[in-house]
């Protein structure tokens, strides 16, 4: 491992700082001044930033720990029990000169991520998939294969592995297929299902689940794989008592020309030539309490963007759960179906 590959500089922006922990797939940076470590800043810092101010400008002395752990080099052999004291994921090394020798990584494999998110799942799995035809034309979104599993299977996966059991899946396009595909594999999970007799949309659908679900839930498309600790997200909306949670994405997109401003009178203002964007996307996961489903009218299609403006404009307190772009994984256009397969390949 190269420490220089985990240093940033303190005047760099926080959307470097995003990247950088993209690339390397850790989540911890850290700064250094003068060849002396000076502060590390983490995934965690970045997010309360963004929730506290909101704002993609910052840079990364805005937000990072001016006081982080460490552990001098003569100490090394404690630092196993130094790490699981301060609960700390990556613990930097120091000479006597203050200088970052090596970085200590906890073992984060899967399974010690503890198996304690019990909240039901529940996937929208009836969507025609027009953006995904002609291979919709044959199989139901949910049952495309990525890899040799389909994607639907790689997603509850996942959840299965923080703990999650209980799936409900709202089928209606070649819902049969879809039943009989998850009936027949072998699972050490509970899948139930409720049918769309007509298209209720990516809202709506939840109103058959009446009666059915008593506690906070995770709704998920079927089309979506987040790579983020999905109790930390539960434990935020808990911790903050929001009714519903959006998990949003960074996305930064590039404009492939120049983009021209013209004043009011019709001249040229300001020329940008390619600029770039950085704003947050919906994901299409979201953690939500289940008075919603409740509150539902029956047999009323309703996207389920239309039910958080809905909640929003009555005052309740719709919180969002903000991830970096590489977390985001979006099979919905055939483009992004190859990239999702070689990420899957690699991390699995």
């Amino acid at each position: 491992m190269d420490v220089q590959e985990f240093l940033i500089d303190e005047e760099s922006t926080m959307l470097e700082a995003m990247a950088l922990l993209d690339k390397l797939a850790k989540k911890v940076l850290f700064v250094v001044k003068d060849n002396r470590f000076a502060a590390a800043i983490t995934d965690g810092d970045i997010r309360r930033w963004i929730l506290k101010k909101g704002s993609l400008n910052a840079k990364v002395k805005d937000m990072a720990n001016y006081s982080p752990k460490y552990i001098y080099e003569k100490d090394k052999q404690m630092v196993k029990d130094y790490m699981r004291k301060h609960s700390i994921e990556a613990l930097p090394v120091l000479n006597e000169e203050e200088e970052i020798v090596s970085i200590v990584f906890w073992n984060d494999e899967k399974v010690e991520r503890g198996g304690k998110l019990e909240a039901p799942i529940v996937m929208m799995a009836g969507g025609l998939g027009t953006r995904l035809y002609p291979y919709t034309k044959i199989l139901p979104k949910p049952l495309i294969p990525i890899g040799e599993i389909p994607v639907a299977e790689h997603i509850i996966n996942r959840f299965n592995q923080y703990g999650s059991n209980q799936f409900y899946l709202i089928v209606n396009h070649k819902k049969n297929m879809i039943k009989a595909y998850f009936n027949e594999i072998e699972k050490k999970y509970d899948v139930y299902y409720a049918d769309e007799e007509l298209p209720l949309g990516t809202g709506g659908g939840l109103s058959l689940l009446k009666g059915e679900i008593d506690s906070t839930f995770i709704l998920t498309n079927c089309d979506i794989i987040i790579e983020e600790d999905y109790e930390k997200i539960y434990d935020y909306h808990q911790k903050e008592n929001n009714l519903i949670t959006m998990v949003c994405s960074l996305k930064n997109i590039k404009i492939p020309y120049g983009v021209i401003e013209i004043s009011e009178v019709g001249e040229i203002e300001e020329m940008k030539e390619k600029p770039e964007f950085s704003f947050f996307a919906n994901t299409g996961m979201y953690v939500v309490e289940p008075r919603v489903i409740n509150e539902l009218e029956n047999d009323t299609a309703i996207g389920f963007p239309d039910i958080i403006e809905k909640y929003k404009q009555s005052g309740e307190k719709i919180g969002v759960y903000p991830i970096s772009e590489n977390a985001w994984l979006d099979m919905g256009q055939l483009d992004e179906m190859e990239n999702m397969r070689r990420r899957l390949e690699r991390d699995e």
